[in-house]
């Protein structure tokens, strides 16, 4: 059996085994769905928002700001939490506390309330989001690899479906997609009692420290470094871009569904076989160029105000996420020595860090200097990522099997 032979029966047999997956998984990933629709909800909404509730763009770019600061602080807890009561019920507190403030937000009379309101949500999805993949690593059938492309294919269809309710409902009420969410939400909450089984806390309880402890290793450190930027780019464009369009909630919805379908098809059937053909570093770094260049050219066509270009370049950018999602996904969960829901902790916590200081800066950049700057900036930023990835390769290849 030749070694290109050996990747395509590896690839068909991978392939065969995610989809013969425990119902416990598919209720796991189906939360997953709902809980990551949170992240693109506003999206269509965000100018509504802002002229129902008086604010700016970079006031309304706090939404996602205190969402993803939240979220990342939190990561530095989740293990600790779970590792004491068990993945259940740490998933159940997560989405339990999503139903609560994703409910409240949809009551806010402020920009302000909202904002604080999005801080609880995130506190949730922190919960949630870190320990799902853990458990779906620990339940699914076929190995890590599968669990992971099965986690990045939830999470690309909840960023997908996110502007799409977010528009079919904000088009009609812009706090209704709040409510639509906490009911989904509640939903999953209730199919997670009853398919998935008790997970008893593991024999070793986690410490505060070690997610922080496991970023000394330099190749979940070169990992989570690089995300850094990276997630400022991805947050750029999924926060910024809708106050360029010019379009009503169902245009933006429209736009930043066709760029969801884009991420989630391209991490699930692309990045592996790009990956066990080149190797994570090289295809890492492939995409990082195609990005950076994206943001280049979304930058010129914000110049030109030529909004079919943004329409295309942002859907493209999908396609590229996608890829690098499930790279930096795997790379995180492998690179180190440390247990995956603690290592995952670690690079999450410094990855949502981007996520959550993009949104705002690249609003502030774009009300002072004009709409093209904030993306040539993010531009910069995934050239740093590409930097950081490439200086530390080394570390990266480690873990890695030889590519054919």
């Amino acid at each position: 059996m030749t070694a290109e032979t050996a990747v395509h029966t590896t690839l068909e047999a991978e392939k065969a085994s995610f989809f013969r997956q425990p119902k416990a998984v598919w209720a796991t990933a189906a939360a997953a769905v709902f809980a990551f629709m949170g992240i693109g909800l506003v999206d269509p909404i965000l100018p509504a928002i802002a002229a129902n509730l008086k604010a700016t763009p970079s006031e309304v770019s706090l939404l996602f700001t205190s969402y993803f600061l939240v979220t990342a602080i939190a990561m530095l807890v989740t293990g600790f939490v779970s590792s004491r009561i068990g993945g259940k019920k740490t998933l159940l507190a997560g989405l339990a506390l999503i139903v609560v403030f994703a409910s409240l937000s949809g009551t806010s009379n402020s920009v302000w309330q909202l904002v604080d309101f999005r801080a609880g949500w995130g506190l949730g999805n922190a919960l949630f989001v870190a320990t799902a993949l853990a458990v779906i690593v620990g339940v699914a059938s076929g190995g890590t690899s599968t669990a992971i492309i099965l986690y990045e294919a939830a999470l690309g269809l909840g960023i997908s479906l996110g502007p799409l309710l977010g528009a079919l409902l904000g088009g009609w009420q812009w706090r209704a997609p709040f409510f639509g969410t906490a009911t989904l939400m509640a939903v999953a909450f209730i199919a997670l009692i009853t398919m998935l089984p008790k997970t008893p806390a593991p024999a070793q309880k986690t410490k505060l420290s070690a997610p922080i402890r496991a970023l000394g290793h330099a190749g979940l450190r070169t990992t989570a470094g690089s995300a850094f930027f990276y997630n400022f780019g991805f947050f750029t464009v999924l926060a910024f871009t809708p106050f360029i369009l010019g379009m009503n909630a169902y245009g933006i919805g429209a736009v930043f569904f066709g760029w969801g379908v884009a991420l989630a098809l391209t991490s699930v059937f692309v990045a592996p076989p790009l990956q066990a053909r080149f190797g994570d570093v090289k295809v890492l770094a492939a995409m990082l160029t195609l990005l950076a260049l994206d943001l280049v050219g979304l930058g010129i066509a914000a110049a030109a105000h030529s909004v079919p270009a943004v329409v295309v370049l942002v859907i493209a950018a999908g396609a590229f996420l996608g890829v690098n999602n499930t790279v930096y996904t795997e790379l995180a969960m492998g690179v180190s020595d440390s247990p995956r829901p603690v290592a995952s902790a670690g690079y999450n916590f410094v990855r949502w860090m981007g996520g959550a200081l993009a949104p705002y800066i690249a609003a502030k950049l774009g009300e002072d200097f004009g709409a093209p700057v904030p993306f040539f900036v993010a531009a910069v930023a995934l050239v740093v990522a590409l930097v950081i990835a490439v200086a530390g390769r080394v570390y990266l290849t480690e873990h890695e099997p030889a590519a054919v």
